[in-house]
């Protein structure tokens, strides 16, 4: 079983940092992947959350409940476990395994909408981020996306950057997951499920549930890679089929 990793220094300069306390650069990463200004198609998506408005499956009161579901046993056991076997291998320096965890995240993704929103925005990840950060790991991964050697799903492609980059892994996984939860709020304010103060009062509440899920996938192996939300599924592949729809996913 992987045991939890050391914070360690990424590339750049240690300016202003204390005695044990990571660079604020790592931070500073962290802040523009998350933020929704960054180009990569993640806030495009409604992560299922559409196909349960048009169902009538969800209201304001279950908002909640609905994320934590998805968060515990949906991207959890799956997009945050791969993300950081994804991020350890590329430390490690192992690009096959990467490639081999990226495959058998995107195999566990049973409907086309979800594949085709995993790798559209990975891929966009990975081509940005190989321009702004000019990491060889990500270039060099980027590289196989575009031969089509490798799908590039969004985790995976998160795991490259923050690795490349110098995030800690715990940190990696807690901000892409916190991504997770804001491109959810954000799309239940756009569907009317909530209003602004609401979706802020959400994002808080699910902190706890985020910590949990962040442990959790630091604790799995790649044969745990999987989710078990057999309702989003379902939702997702309604929307596929749906008439007229506000998000990707």
């Amino acid at each position: 079983m992987y045991q939890e990793e050391r914070d360690t220094p990424g590339p750049g300069p240690r300016t202003g940092a204390g005695a044990g306390e990571p660079p604020l650069s790592q931070l500073l990463v962290s802040l523009q992947l998350t933020d929704s200004a960054f180009p990569s198609g993640f806030y495009t998506l409604s992560h299922s959350l559409e196909g349960f408005a048009q169902a009538g499956a969800v209201d304001a009161a279950t908002l909640p409940e609905l994320l934590e579901s998805l968060l515990l046993h949906g991207v959890g056991p799956a997009d945050a476990t791969a993300l950081a076997l994804a991020h350890r291998a590329t430390r490690a320096g192992q690009p096959e395994t990467v490639a081999a965890v990226d495959e058998h995240l995107f195999a566990t993704k049973l409907g086309q909408e979800m594949r085709r929103a995993a790798t559209r925005t990975g891929r966009q990840l990975l081509d940005l981020a190989s321009e702004v950060y000019g990491r060889p790991e990500i270039e060099d991964y980027f590289g196989r996306v575009v031969r089509r050697e490798v799908p590039g799903t969004q985790a995976v492609a998160a795991g490259i950057v923050y690795a490349a980059t110098g995030v800690p892994v715990r940190q990696a996984v807690a901000s892409d997951l916190f991504a997770f939860c804001a491109s959810f709020a954000g799309a239940a304010l756009r569907l009317r499920l909530t209003d602004h103060r609401g979706a802020q009062t959400m994002l808080h509440a699910v902190a706890p549930v985020i910590e949990r899920t962040v442990e959790a996938a630091l604790r799995r192996e790649l044969a745990d890679v999987g989710a078990t939300v057999f309702a989003s599924d379902i939702m997702s592949g309604r929307h596929e089929r749906a008439e007229a729809r506000l998000f990707a996913s």
